[in-house]
């Protein structure tokens, strides 16, 4: 895959990062966390708003919707085959790098600008959270989970 180029996030085969490196150089870089985006946007592939059976998937649009949008500096986006969020379909999650990370649902298949708008937020925050203002009302209603990051401190 040309840098650049969008990956396929079909369903048909495991997707690959947008962010991978062309080299192998550039790839032992990236998978030593060396490169790693500040927030990484996980769309679920294999999400269906229509009900089983339904084609196009919508998860499927929602994660090219979501790669094709201008991004951030700093700011991923990648397909995954399953959220295991099923019954809040559509879902996301963002992961910030040693920060905290959101899982969504109940997304509906415009919805790319508010994830888009939701990782500029958590990648310019200065202590590791989404703020509240600000974040689009979608990801508001729509959070299941908040979940610390591996280093986070422990509380007194």
């Amino acid at each position: 895959m040309e840098r650049g180029e969008l990956p396929d996030i079909s369903g048909d085969t495991p997707p690959t990062e947008t962010t991978a490196g062309t080299t192998p150089r550039e790839r032992d870089a990236h998978a030593s966390g060396r490169d790693l985006p500040a927030v990484t946007v996980f769309v679920c592939t294999t999400c269906r708003s229509s009900g089983e059976g339904a084609f196009p998937v919508d998860g499927v649009a929602l994660a090219e919707a979501t790669a094709a949008a201008q991004l951030p500096d700093g700011v991923a986006v990648q397909g995954v085959r399953c959220l295991a969020n099923c019954k809040r379909a559509l879902s996301a999650a963002m992961v910030r790098r040693d920060g905290w990370t959101y899982v969504f649902g109940d997304l509906s298949a415009d919805a790319a600008p508010d994830l888009i708008a939701g990782a500029a937020l958590l990648a310019s925050s200065g202590d590791g959270l989404m703020p509240w203002r600000g974040r689009p009302d979608s990801l508001k209603r729509g959070m299941v989970a908040r979940i610390p990051p591996l280093s986070l401190p422990k509380e007194p």
